[in-house]
């Protein structure tokens, strides 16, 4: 934030610029996208952050471990803290872990199929997750659901920039081109890391953050 004002030579004189306004800038929000049918009918008993590991299972989720992080912020910049954020996708063989996906192929067991946390004092969250595959129709895509308080559920999905199948998915088309990159985030490989992958993605809701509270 500028505290002085530049002076500028105009002739033999120096000319002093008026204060000008400052004008707060809203960020672009976070487009909204439907549920689908495979939202869980009942949430898993191991239902964490880490999809990758199911309690109970023999072997950790197939597919390319994931982590995946970012923030929840509101249309001015606000954080968006102690908010609940899910996601739920299909495994690593195409399979949702709900009754009403019929493919033939098996679900995979080591894949928790649904996660949630919440986001800290900063709007962090973070999940441990694969990346995500296509499936008939579709192209590889994460459900995301966040909580805030006060406000209805916004329901979105994040998709894999560089997919060659998101040109001919439905709902990716539906958003507006110069808005594409607000449900997109890069799958990068990692370094030194038990996750293969890493993405970085921010969410912006059109609402205002709460205030925060003082001792």
């Amino acid at each position: 934030m500028l505290t002085r004002r530049k002076f500028f030579r105009r002739g033999l004189g120096m000319l002093l610029l008026p204060a000008l306004p400052v004008v707060a800038q809203s960020l672009l929000t976070t487009p909204r996208q439907p549920t689908g049918p495979f939202y869980p009918h009942k949430l898993p008993l191991d239902d964490d952050n880490d999809l990758t590991q199911v309690e109970g299972a023999a072997e950790v989720a197939r597919g390319q471990i994931t982590d995946l992080e970012g923030r929840l912020l509101d249309r001015n910049g606000g954080v968006l803290a102690g908010t609940r954020i899910e996601i739920w996708q299909c495994d690593a063989n195409g399979r949702y872990h709900h009754p009403w996906d019929a493919a033939e192929l098996p679900t995979d067991p080591g894949f928790q199929g649904h996660g949630h946390t919440y986001s800290d004092h900063q709007g962090r969250y973070r999940f441990r997750t694969i990346r995500p595959v296509h499936y008939p129709g579709r192209a590889p895509h994460i459900h995301v659901a966040v909580f805030p308080e006060a406000e209805r559920p916004f329901v979105t999905q994040l998709y894999v920039a560089g997919e060659a199948r998101n040109s001919e998915d439905m709902l990716y088309r539906r958003v507006p081109g110069e808005q594409r990159h607000l449900v997109t985030a890069t799958f990068e490989p990692t370094n030194g890391s038990r996750a293969e992958l890493h993405a970085e993605w921010d969410l912006v809701l059109g609402v205002n953050a709460a205030p925060e509270r003082r001792a």
